[in-house]
């Protein structure tokens, strides 16, 4: 029984670590590199107490080197998943009724975790599996996933605190409940924070969860795992399940006490999930909450008066960091004629200046796409414009897979504004320019608006206030996360909270209390302290 009203340490964003040559943080990750890369690893499922092997194994391969084995993982039967469901909700009581402090507790030693003992490996295994760069594993497996677990603890806090207001002999309080029943986590390959945040920010509330890591982030995957058992999280209330992505999915549809999913990965994906959903409501115990971060084709406009610099350094980092390979990741550029030749001069003079390879090197900027399919749709892109004749690749354009999935930071200029590459997501180093006449500003700015079904991120580079406000205006329902006069990546826990609509997602904001408040349900306690012993009112008399 708690006698006392907590508070947690106030979080702050986690130092980035340089790895600049000679430091003690780079030898220690490459020294924890090479030990996971040249070591074969079986990864089980885990549900409840049990490290679950199936025998129906998948290799794991690097992306920058797709022939070395670093592992397999076992795969799941549905008799694995209805096992994993039930043993969720078994472990519901109890973890549901913890005090919040030790709930808290739990996920802020899992951030020392991570901080501490535990930092280069979930940055090596990133690194590894994910074919990130230091820099992109550091910001990623490390910071952003410290951030999300410091913060949500704070956020937490901040909900229970939310009162409603008495009156004289009344008390009105409201309870958070967690949701009744077990919720779904959908984890994509791209992310390793996300894939820990959307299991752990859901279970933080006092929920208990399935969770479905992609299949090419098992690797890391294993690594949180590893984490959430070692700071303390009760056995079953986080379930680790690998496999066929529909049979997992369609089995926990199809039960009752499914209480909602928390996903991100693509909108296909998605709305065929929301539509098993809506097929299934009157079998559920209650109206699931359905979250979803999605797909984006995100832009960048600059206006005349932005600086031809800045613009070329936001387009880079924007679209290439990662291979491009973020959902908010710039795929389409709008430049006004008067500074397009500054711009593409500049952007073509720093990508000769990139390198690609392995992560292990870390003079590479980049390294390998993801698996072969990935490399396969963006090579597809690639040589279909090498076909057309609205449009041109100016810079880039090359790729190689007989080692690791290898693209070149591609750069194509367009003379048609719906040309296929400025609409469909392709999640990969293909950035298109679209060149406009300096007068149409305004009519460019409805272009950007209505050229994409999605509406995640977006960027807007200009020294002039008034077009600044313009582009405020017009796009104000094109992008979640907007940016102004930087790139359209790069969201940090409590200073951007991150999502976005139309064909995004449903905007409830990773990284701040709002996603949290969604995985609770309140309830209201009016409590009166002395009673009516009449029932007539005053207007009777």
């Amino acid at each position: 029984m708690s006698n006392s009203i907590s508070k947690v340490p106030y979080p702050s964003n986690e130092p980035v670590l340089s790895y600049s040559p000679g430091s003690p943080e780079k030898e220690e990750v490459l020294k924890m590199y090479n030990s996971l890369y040249n070591n074969i690893l079986e990864i089980p499922m885990r549900i409840g107490s049990k490290d679950v092997k199936t025998g129906d194994i998948e290799n794991l391969s690097p992306p920058h080197d797709h022939n070395h084995i670093i592992g397999s993982y076992h795969k799941a039967n549905k008799k694995n998943i209805e096992d994993a469901i039930s043993t969720a909700l078994n472990a519901k009581m109890a973890w549901s009724r913890m005090p919040w402090e030790s709930r808290a507790a739990i996920f802020l030693k899992a951030a020392d975790l991570i901080a501490g003992p535990y930092r280069s490996k979930i940055n090596a295994a990133t690194m590894i599996a994910q074919s990130k760069t230091i820099y992109q594993a550091e910001i990623d497996a490390a910071c952003e996933f410290i951030d999300f677990l410091r913060f949500n603890v704070q956020y937490m806090q901040e909900i229970y605190q939310n009162q409603p207001e008495s009156s004289s002999g009344i008390w009105n309080r409201l309870t958070f409940r967690p949701l009744e029943g077990f919720v779904y986590a959908v984890s994509p390959f791209n992310f390793t924070a996300i894939a820990g945040n959307l299991c752990a920010s859901v279970a933080m509330m006092g929920n208990v969860v399935v969770w479905k890591p992609s299949d090419y982030q098992v690797y890391s995957a294993n690594v949180l795992m590893e984490v959430f058992k070692e700071a303390g999280l009760p056995d079953g209330v986080i379930n680790m399940v690998f496999g066929d992505p529909e049979m997992i999915t369609n089995t926990v549809l199809k039960t009752k006490e499914f209480a909602g999913i928390h996903y991100t990965g693509s909108t296909s994906v998605f709305r065929d999930i929301w539509s098993k959903i809506g097929k299934n409501i009157k079998h559920y115990n209650s109206y699931p909450r359905i979250v979803g971060e999605t797909g984006g084709k995100d832009f960048i406009i600059a206006h005349s008066s932005a600086n031809s610099e800045e613009v070329a350094t936001g387009i880079i980092r924007g679209a290439f960091e990662f291979q491009g390979q973020k959902c908010s990741a710039a795929s389409r550029v709008y430049l006004p004629k008067s500074k397009a030749d500054s711009i593409i001069e500049e952007l073509k003079k720093e990508l000769k200046t990139i390198s690609i390879g392995s992560p292990a090197n870390f003079k590479n900027f980049m390294t390998a796409m993801i698996h072969k399919s990935a490399f396969d749709r963006l090579v597809q892109a690639i040589e279909q414009i090498k076909k057309e004749k609205d449009i041109k690749i100016i810079a880039g354009g090359n790729y190689d897979d007989s080692k690791g999935y290898f693209i070149e930071p591609t750069v194509a200029v367009t003379t048609n504004p719906n040309y296929d590459t400025m609409k469909r997501e392709l999640f990969g180093p293909l950035v298109t320019l679209y060149i406009y006449e300096d007068c149409n500003w305004k009519d460019t700015l409805n272009l950007v608006d209505k050229t994409s079904e999605y509406a995640l991120t977006g960027a807007v580079y200009s020294k002039d206030r008034y077009a600044l406000e313009e582009a405020l205006t017009v796009l104000e329902n094109s992008a979640g996360n907007f940016y102004i006069n930087d790139k359209p990546t790069g969201a940090v826990v409590g200073q951007q909270p991150f999502g976005g609509a139309r064909g995004s997602g449903t905007n409830d904001k990773a990284g701040s209390a709002y996603n949290l408040l969604r995985w609770v349900s309140p309830r209201l306690i009016k409590e009166t302290f002395v009673p009516a012993v009449d029932y007539r009112y005053p207007f009777l008399g």
